[in-house]
C-alpha cells in the first residue's frame, strides 16, 4: 500500500500549483491532507478523483485548519475529532479498516510566544488517549502535520529555535511520550542519520537554503513497523510551505 500525507496550506491555492498532477502521479491507496482551509460547499469537481471516496472535516471557523482523506477502499467506519476536544477546528479524521486504523491529524500550533501551549499539551494527551484506545483493538497508522521537530536533526537551526513553537521542550517531550506508548516514527527508524525537512518558512529564502523543519510524520504502532517498506519525504515537490510525505507498507 502507498499512503500519502500533505499539509497543502489551502487546497484551493495548492490546486493552482499542480496538486492534481501529483495526486494522480502517486496513485496512492490513501491520500490525506491537512490545513485544507475549506468548507464542504467549496469542494469543486476538480478536487474529486475517480476511484476515491472523500471524507472531509472542516473547522467551524472559515478559511482555517481542516483535514481531508481520499481513500480507494471504503472504510468500515469514519469518525471526526477526538473525545474531549470541543474546539471544532477540523483537526482529526479516523478511518477504520479491517486490519488497522488510519488517523489523519493537524496538530495545533502553539503560536508565537507559546501562547497556545497549554491547549496544545491538553490536545496531545487527548490524541494519545485516542490512539491508545484504537491500538488496543487494531494497529494504528497516524499521520499528518504534527507541528513538532522531535530531535535536533529534524531542524536546521536547533539552538536558535529552542523554546519556539514546534521545538519547545514541552512539545518534544509529548512526542517522546507518544513513541514510548508503543509507536514508531517510521522515517527516523529507517533513516536514523538522514537530514530531510518537510516544512520551510516563506521568509528568508528558507526553502532555497533548505533551512527547514521535519514536522510531518508517519507514525505506526510498534507491531506494524516490520511491515513498513519505506517512509518518504518528497522535498522536491512544491505547492505549499510543506512538502508531501509517504509510506509504503505491506498489510
Amino acid at each position: 500500500m502507498k499512503l500519502i500525507s500533505w499539509n497543502v496550506n489551502g487546497l484551493r491555492a495548492c490546486e493552482k500549483k499542480g496538486f492534481a498532477d501529483f495526486f494522480r502521479e502517486m496513485d496512492a491507496d490513501i491520500f490525506c491532507l491537512q490545513e485544507t482551509k475549506m468548507q464542504p460547499e467549496q469542494v469543486t469537481d476538480s478536487m474529486r478523483f475517480e476511484g476515491y471516496e472523500m471524507y472531509m472535516n472542516s473547522a467551524e471557523r472559515k478559511g482555517y485548519s481542516g483535514t481531508l482523506v481520499y481513500t480507494k477502499q471504503t472504510p468500515l467506519s469514519v469518525t471526526y475529532e477526538i473525545e474531549g476536544d470541543v474546539t471544532r477546528e477540523g483537526r482529526v479524521i479516523t478511518l477504520e479498516y479491517p486490519e488497522y486504523y488510519f488517523v489523519c491529524a493537524y496538530v495545533p500550533n502553539s503560536k508565537e510566544g507559546l501562547l497556545r501551549l497549554p491547549y496544545r499539551m491538553e490536545w496531545e494527551d487527548m490524541l494519545r488517549t485516542h490512539l491508545n484506545r484504537l491500538n488496543e483493538k487494531k494497529p494504528v497508522i497516524y499521520t499528518g502535520d504534527l507541528n513538532v521537530a522531535h530531535e535536533e536533526i529534524d531542524i536546521k537551526n536547533p539552538a536558535a529555535n529552542h523554546k519556539n513553537a514546534g521545538f519547545s521542550d514541552e512539545e518534544r517531550a509529548k512526542f517522546t511520550e507518544l513513541l514510548k506508548a508503543g509507536y514508531k516514527d517510521t522515517f527516523r527508524e529507517l533513516y536514523p542519520d538522514t537530514v530531510k525537512y518537510s516544512w520551510w518558512s516563506y521568509r528568508f529564502n528558507a526553502r532555497a537554503n533548505n533551512a527547514g523543519w521535519r514536522i510531518d510524520y508517519f507514525v505506526v504502532s510498534d507491531r506494524l513497523m516490520p511491515m513498513v517498506k519505506d517512509s518518504m519525504i518528497f522535498d522536491q515537490v512544491y505547492g505549499s510551505d510543506h512538502c508531501p510525505i509517504g509510506l509504503d507498507i505491506v498489510l
